[in-house]
């Protein structure tokens, strides 16, 4: 007798009007302004948004002048609050001379070495996780790809004026159970929009049904036995930074792979891609699509270990999670001999010095194929290579 194993995987996304993703919204504005102005820019910059205040606060080294208050009222615009009912307090300063030293001075620069790629040492230490799975085209976790849909669709359905009544604060949350590994059925949906109050509640549902749920769901239905739960909290109408104050780097999981994979705890927005919690976890997340695109693994993680001011990465590791014809050592070999892991080559191979960063803050940072480390250009490479080794 078989026994069929039934798993059920969950997965969070907000909207683009969350406080915490209005954060991260204006932390990559202002590091694309500054990339704009200066591709070298150093910068680390942090978001609070409260009742009626934003506060941009951080580490910023650029050749040109920067209007944050111009920049953090255009995006409170965009996302669909009014500029004119917050102050905005601005307090940078540049980046550590030691920190900056030992970037721009790298521990193989300082021991003699000449290549071009080893005078750039990491701005941090830590792990960065890169994760891809072939359940889906985005080579995400289905969960996650639905949550990200929801919200997006509830900002279109905003913005466009499909559902009226409805503000920029919301959020998603999908449960999917798995048989024996393999998405079977939706479990739950849950769906919390902020609204006018004046907006009729089972209208709210309706609309929210028709008109977000059904589109999403359409290539992988809900049914009557799914658990669907709209507004469960029953009114919504105090939202944003009124009701909730907003971070930087506080949504990770929505930003990465929902939880269902390793997270090595950096936040990615506001960060200049010397910082490796970013340009790693862009790297990591290349390698690990690229892997599963191959065919070498249905589902792999991985891992970037870095010190502060040193361009190699002290630590390598790939995880298949059984799902290889080959052993994890060996995909590491592989790994080692088709990528090159110093930062200044990860900034270079993926382009990190482009002024794109701001459209990574909502959605997750590996939803689109637009993103150069979403690309899938490593297939025969890897091939070869694992013929080869």
């Amino acid at each position: 007798m078989i026994e069929i194993a039934i798993k059920f995987l969950t997965a969070e996304s907000v909207c683009m009007g969350h406080p915490d993703k209005l954060c991260d919204l204006i932390a990559d504005s202002v590091l694309d302004a500054c990339l704009e102005k200066d591709m070298n820019s150093r910068v680390a910059c942090e978001v609070m948004a409260t009742k009626g205040k934003i506060i941009v606060a951080g580490e910023i080294t650029c050749s040109g002048r920067i209007d944050i208050p111009k920049i953090v009222r255009r995006v409170l615009r965009k996302v669909g609050y009014d500029p004119k009912a917050y102050k905005v307090a601005v307090f940078i300063q540049k980046q550590s001379p030691d920190i900056a030293t030992g970037v721009s001075y790298s521990l193989e620069a300082r021991d003699g070495k000449k290549d071009l790629y080893d005078q750039i040492g990491a701005g941090d230490q830590g792990t960065a996780y890169g994760y891809a799975t072939n359940e889906t085209k985005e080579a995400l976790p289905l969960p996650l790809v639905l949550a990200h849909q929801i919200v997006k669709r509830l900002d279109e359905c905003r913005q466009n004026k499909i559902i009226k009544g409805i503000l920029p604060d919301g959020k998603s949350q999908v449960t999917i159970a798995y048989d024996n590994g393999k998405p079977a059925w939706v479990e739950s949906i849950v769906v919390s929009v902020q609204h006018e109050e004046s907006l009729d509640y089972q209208t709210l549902v309706s609309e929210i049904t028709a008109k977000v749920l059904w589109p999403v769901f359409a290539d992988f239905p809900f049914n009557a036995q799914t658990k669907v739960l709209i507004n469960p909290s029953g009114r919504f109408v105090l939202g944003g930074p009124g009701a909730d104050t907003g971070l930087t780097g506080r949504k990770l999981m929505v930003d990465t792979y929902g939880g269902l994979a390793s997270h090595g705890g950096g936040a990615l927005s506001g960060k200049d891609a010397t910082k490796v919690d970013r340009s790693a976890a862009y790297m990591a997340r290349y390698i690990a699509k690229n892997l599963t695109n191959a065919r070498l693994a249905d589902r792999c993680e991985v891992g970037l270990s870095y010190a502060i001011g040193k361009a190699e990465p002290v630590a390598i590791s790939v995880n298949s999670f059984d799902t290889s014809p080959l052993s994890d050592d060996f995909l590491r070999s592989i790994v080692l001999e088709l990528f090159d892991l110093r930062p200044a080559a990860i900034i270079e191979r993926l382009k990190l010095y482009k002024p794109r960063f701001k459209d990574t803050a909502t959605y997750g940072h590996f939803s689109s194929a637009h993103f150069p480390w979403e690309e899938l250009d490593m297939y025969e490479p890897l091939v070869e290579a694992a013929k080869a080794l």
